[in-house]
């Protein structure tokens, strides 16, 4: 990978000097709110791509490069996590694309646990919605600085006032404008820099045309400042942006960085407007790689990026990117040192894996990478030995704080058509229960396993991957279950006791833990009433 900004400085390869170059950030939003066209206009920003895709393209039109399942193309969501990298202004983006329909809000969790920054992305016509609220809950929960894109000012939007409000009053956060809209819709003019002073006119793209429409940017006070804006529409500018200056708190990068405020940027992703703004403004504020919580050999510190020994974490595992490879892929987050093509880490655990072809991402693409730095998401294949979680490092001796599994809200028993294809389902589950699709469970006392999803698309997913990549029929079917505990105990005695007794409604996960399966989330709080020392949770970490 080409480095154009530190050649010349000696220690221009060390690890933390190539940390101060990235800027790994997540993007969130609720569906439809212009998350995937955002990720195409940034990704052209960047030069990683050349013509930007359509998201629920047609016939012979491009697809976009971040939604590469079946089910992704066909239904224009996002649905699967990708990662895309790409280089501007000397600086290097990893841009980590969240799923943006509710039923994945677990891998979306997943996925953030690998950001340092994210940019939460706000139709201007409908402001908060409760996807957005549920996955800003998840980056409070990360401490993650959030950057707010409002999206479509193309079109009729709230007022800003209004949405700005929104914000502080539901996510209890600061907002500062760093542009401010002259209008909306049909009258929308573009936007002010309210740091420069200066005019960014809007001008719609002509039909077929590539690229930025990157007009002259006008000084205020110049003859050119607003000719092409109607009088009313320079006379709403002039008295909004005013009280926007006046009134709303200015941009602090520390209460950025502390969660506290959020930058808000104005524009239309579709119309590739503001984009290149807002990549301005994360190259300038979005944080670089931040020391991660972990254990080392038992000890709680923080593994700074600068630190010698290779570390990193698996926060997601995909297989079958490539269906003719059977392929197995394991997203490395790096969070220490400089990796280089070859090198052997190990887990926690003592397994060591030798590194022969890691990848970088674009989307589905890839290439190999002979090196990355902290910040970078590179691809370790693998036939099974990595599960997410896994803490991996040069030593051994480093454990990354845990990615949490969520109690499942809806559970169904899963059986295959073909009943000689029994073993094949059990695999395909297990996998396909490692990658986070779903969670898998397998009752104590055999019959049909048990699945769990936090909404019903994940069972159309599970249903559209057990034909498309291990030819397996299946069938869903009501559970007798309703609710799905972790089980845990301070005494052994205790706990064995419990699963004896409790032995026709216990099951265990992919990792073998306990679980307790429940008919009502009211019988789950009864029967933890009669035995008070066991641990019913919600969540789980995965295993290390």
């Amino acid at each position: 990978m080409s480095d154009t900004a530190s050649a010349a400085a000696p220690d221009s390869r060390s690890p933390a000097a190539q940390a101060q170059r990235r800027r790994t950030f997540a993007i969130i939003s609720h569906p439809d709110a212009g998350k995937t066209t955002l990720t195409e206009s940034l990704l052209l920003a960047g030069g990683a791509i050349h013509l930007a895709g359509a998201v629920a393209a047609r016939g012979a039109q491009r697809r976009t490069k971040s939604d590469w399942m079946k089910i992704e193309r066909e239904r224009g969501i996002s649905v699967s996590s990708s990662v895309m990298m790409f280089e501007h202004a000397g600086l290097v983006f990893n841009l980590l694309d969240t799923p943006g329909h509710e039923d994945f809000s677990e891998d979306t969790y997943r996925t953030l646990t690998a950001a340092d920054s994210a940019i939460m992305v706000l139709d201007a016509a409908k402001g908060i919605e409760p996807q957005t609220l549920k996955l800003f809950e998840v980056c409070r929960l990360r401490d993650i600085p959030i950057t707010t894109f409002i999206n479509k000012m193309d079109r009729e939007a709230l007022d800003p006032f209004a949405l700005l409000d929104e914000i502080h009053s539901k996510l209890a956060m600061d907002t500062a404008p760093m542009y401010w809209p002259a209008a909306s819709g049909q009258r929308f003019a573009g936007m002010l820099d309210l740091t420069t002073e200066e005019f960014v006119p809007f001008r719609r793209l002509e039909h077929g045309e590539e690229g930025f429409a990157v007009e002259e940017r006008q000084q205020r006070g110049a003859n050119s400042y607003l000719h092409n804006v109607s009088d009313d529409v320079r006379a709403e500018l002039e008295e909004t942006a005013e009280l926007a200056r006046e009134g709303l708190p200015k941009f602090e990068l520390t209460a950025f960085r502390e969660g506290h405020l959020t930058p808000v940027y104005f524009g239309s992703a579709l119309r590739r407007f503001g984009v290149l703004e807002l990549l301005s403004g994360l190259a300038a504020n979005a944080p670089p790689p931040r020391p991660q919580k972990a254990t080392v050999k038992g000890v709680a510190t923080e593994v700074e990026p600068g630190r010698s020994d290779v570390s990193g974490f698996i926060f997601k595992i995909q297989a079958n990117m490539d269906p003719k490879h059977r392929d197995r892929v394991g997203f490395f987050r790096i969070s220490s040192g400089k990796f280089q093509r070859g090198m052997t880490l190990k887990t926690a655990a003592g397994k060591g894996f030798n590194v022969h072809n890691p990848m970088m991402f674009m989307a589905q693409d890839r290439e190999i990478a002979d090196e990355a730095f902290p910040g970078d998401v590179i691809g370790i294949p693998s036939h099974g030995g990595l599960r997410v979680g896994d803490s991996l490092s040069q030593s051994g001796d480093i454990v990354f704080q845990g990615i949490p599994n969520f109690a499942p809200e809806i559970l169904k028993r899963v059986r295959v058509r073909d009943p000689l294809k029994q073993k094949h389902l059990r695999k395909a589950l297990e996998s396909l229960g490692e990658e986070g699709v779903t969670q898998v469970f397998k009752p104590v006392h055999g019959g049909d396993l048990v699945v769990g999803a936090v909404g019903a698309l994940q069972f159309d997913v599970l249903d559209e991957r057990m034909k498309a990549e291990y030819g397996l029929e299946v069938i869903f079917e009501t559970s007798p279950y309703q609710a799905a505990r972790w089980i845990s105990a301070e005494s052994r005695a205790d706990l064995d006791a419990f699963l004896e007794k409790s032995a026709s409604q216990m099951a265990e996960d992919v990792d073998g833990a306990p679980v307790y399966l429940g008919k009502s989330a009211w019988e789950i709080g009864y029967v933890q009433e009669r035995n008070p020392k066991i641990r019913f949770s919600d969540t789980k970490e995965r295993a290390a």
